[in-house]
């Protein structure tokens, strides 16, 4: 998921209550959020970086590492403002035990969400490879924004009033959110199942989420030597069910093109569903998640002739 998302979970559960535990609760839960994605500095390399993102610091190491550096950045933090007379006289006094905890919290929800939609994280690395995918939410989801928001706002403002029942509208927002996220998962597997079920009777299918319209997947389907798609809800689908186009990975100038390209071997590691489409000479990957999407042109590698 995108960082605001992630700063806004780490937010909403220290609204539900988990800020009043110790010192620093918020920044515990907002950067350990966020911390995972420090692998974007790979993104300089460009499609180099589609084998390194959502990878080692993602997997269990990770989850182990970050947390643990964290509380340890946050308690020499609390210190050090301490030491200079600047620690601010509302703080609370920082539990080490309770600050790693909320760091360990903090962390723990980034690969989960990051794991939601069908972009894939690497939850395993480096014991495995294996991508796993959630496909439930796209990437940037505004109805999960306006839920995680309300949530943190409307709590701030009780807290901020002196309410007892501050924590009310952030623990509300958060079981929304849970509902959410089980609806979406249901969807795609009734649509999924629907078309493992129907005509061209693929042998793989992934329902793909949509910006905005979450009740919505479009059904990337593949058979031995032909892919397609369509869209479809839970109660219909419409579009297209035929072949549009062939798979081209089986053509003997991929492999041997791809032995002598970097960028062609991080993307075929990162490729849930890869497509080779001949241009004249050069060969094109591409990605069938993304063929329609405004960005697609970032997740193409060309394999142009010796």
């Amino acid at each position: 998921m995108d960082n605001l998302t992630h700063s806004l979970v780490g937010a909403l559960l220290g609204q539900m209550g988990l800020k009043r535990k110790t010192g620093l609760a918020m920044p515990a839960l907002i950067i350990g959020a966020n911390i995972p994605d420090i692998d974007a500095g790979c993104t300089v390399l460009g499609t180099v970086s589609l084998a390194m993102r959502r990878g080692i610091t993602h997997g269990p190491i990770a989850m182990l590492v970050l947390p643990l550096a964290l509380t340890g950045a946050l308690l020499w933090y609390d210190r050090w403002q301490e030491r200079r007379g600047k620690r601010p006289a509302t703080r609370l006094p920082v539990r080490p035990g309770w600050l790693l905890a909320l760091a360990f919290i903090g962390c723990l929800s980034h690969p989960f969400f990051d794991w939601l939609n069908s972009y894939g994280v690497r939850l395993l690395e480096p014991f495995s490879h294996r991508w796993f995918y959630g496909d439930a939410l796209f990437i940037v989801d505004p109805w999960l924004w306006a839920m995680l928001i309300a949530g943190v706002w409307l709590s701030r403002r009780r807290d901020k009033a002196g309410r007892a029942d501050w924590r009310r509208p952030a623990q509300v927002a958060g079981g929304g959110i849970i509902a959410y996220l089980l609806a979406n998962v249901g969807i795609g597997l009734i649509v999924a199942e629907r078309a493992w079920m129907s005509e061209p009777y693929p042998k793989i299918v992934v329902a793909n989420p949509q910006p905005l319209a979450f009740w919505r997947r479009e059904v990337l389907w593949r058979t031995a030597d032909g892919y397609g798609s369509y869209f479809a809800t839970p109660w219909s689908s419409y579009g297209e069910r035929s072949q549009t186009g062939r798979i081209g990975m089986d053509d003997p100038r991929v492999a041997e093109r791809v032995g002598r390209s970097p960028e062609a071997q991080a993307f075929l590691f990162w490729s849930r569903l890869p497509i080779a489409e001949a241009k004249g000479d050069t060969i094109v990957l591409r990605d069938q998640r993304f063929l329609n999407m405004p960005t697609a042109g970032n997740f193409e590698v060309e394999l142009a002739p010796k």
